[in-house]
């Protein structure tokens, strides 16, 4: 039976990518395991994992396509035994899902899912929360699984709905399905503990802003280039509406005599070691304040936190986001438990990071959650700025 290839949600946020290559053509051999595509998002440029064999028939949705949905039909893969030039292309796109209220929207993200029978539904399932994966299950939906967890889940017979992920935001992976095996997964809870806040009334939308004739208006035609907005600006206007709009924000400052640091940083880094004939690290002041964060939000508990509508999230670890400039926007890529990690550690990290994050080769796991950001302007020389707090942080 044919297997359709599916444009897949690399994150629980994901709605749409742009298909940017196909690493294979039509007629190639595909094993499980095999990369197949490359998905440009707002943030990264990811690879696509095969998760069935056979011969790739058709390519539906071709490289360079920029607005893909997810869960859409891009490719249609020819099992075992069928003739790859009679596979024909599905007669339609799934039909896309009105959008759903904005307040009902972050419990209905949509969910990856590389490929699945031609005959099965192809719309977005809801995937970070494991209450969410249990209603894509009742639903019929997909759960937010990765690429070889599917695989092996679908080698045991074990479905997915019924388990509960313990990858970032709930994501399962190869782990959670080894687990299963052994009967030790945990059941995923029931759809019906979602109900209450799937039933809370949506907040009053705020009033709209002029439209595009109306700004358009105010100035003489010719006298100005549009520049359309891609997918990282968007995702940025939308971040920054959302965070003034739902976090309030206040602002203390205090000044800091660092002559005591400066010199620290000048004779660690005059003491490091040399690796493969240069420094094994280069210490920036941006690392010290990394650390610094970390440390002081295991000092200060309470600020270590997430607010939901239901609860606040008291974290036990201090990840740090830093806000790192790239081509046409930001990125957080996230140093992981800084608080226990060495200056040269972070450091490293930091740098192995930023230069990744300009290439677009993070993963969503690198750049996504964290418990607090730094913003730093100090190498422009600015004295002081108000930063916007990135939700769902506190600080």
């Amino acid at each position: 039976m044919p297997v359709n290839i599916l444009m897949p949600a690399l994150s629980p946020t994901m709605e749409k990518g742009n298909l940017a290559k196909w690493l294979k053509k039509e007629g190639d051999k595909i094993k499980a395991g095999d990369i197949i595509a490359e998905i440009e998002t707002d943030k990264a440029t990811m690879e696509v994992e095969a998760v069935d064999e056979g011969v790739l028939a058709k390519i539906v949705v071709p490289e360079g396509t920029a607005d893909v949905a997810v869960n859409e039909v891009i490719g249609v893969i020819a099992g075992e035994g069928e003739d790859a030039k009679s596979v024909s292309a599905p007669s339609a796109a799934p039909a896309k899902a009105e959008p759903a209220p904005k307040a009902e929207a972050k419990a209905a993200t949509p969910a990856p899912a590389v490929s699945a029978p031609a005959a099965a539904a192809a719309a977005p399932a809801p995937a970070a929360a494991p209450a969410a994966q249990a209603q894509a299950a009742a639903s019929g939906e997909r759960a937010f699984a990765s690429p070889l967890a599917r695989r092996l889940a679908k080698e045991a017979g074990i479905d997915l709905g019924k388990v509960q992920g313990s990858g970032p935001h709930g994501r399962i992976v190869e782990k959670d399905i080894e687990a299963a095996k052994q009967g030790g997964a945990k059941a995923a809870p029931a759809a019906a503990a979602a109900a209450p806040a799937a039933a809370k009334p949506a907040s009053a939308p705020l009033a709209a802003g002029p439209s595009d004739d109306q700004v358009k208006k105010l100035f003489a035609p010719g006298s100005y280039e549009e520049i359309p907005h891609d997918g990282m600006r968007k995702t940025i206007a939308r971040r920054l509406t959302e965070a003034k709009q739902t976090i309030p924000h206040f602002y203390v400052t205090l000044d800091c005599e660092l002559d005591a640091l400066l010199k620290l940083r000048a004779e660690l880094n005059a003491a490091a070691p040399e690796k493969d004939g240069k420094p094994a690290y280069k210490l920036s002041v941006n690392d010290m304040v990394i650390k610094a964060l970390a440390l002081a939000l295991r000092a200060v508990p309470d600020a270590n936190v997430s607010w939901t509508e239901g609860t606040m999230l008291k974290h036990k670890h201090a990840d740090v986001g830093v806000a790192v400039s790239i081509p046409g926007g930001l990125i957080t890529p996230i140093i992981r438990d800084a608080c226990h990690k060495t200056l040269s550690q972070i450091s490293n990290e930091m740098k192995d990071m930023a230069a990744r994050a300009k290439a677009r080769k993070l993963k969503p796991e690198e750049y996504q959650g964290g418990t607090t950001a730094v913003s730093n302007l100090g190498m422009f020389g600015v004295k002081d700025f108000a930063a916007v707090v990135n939700p769902p942080h506190a600080t």
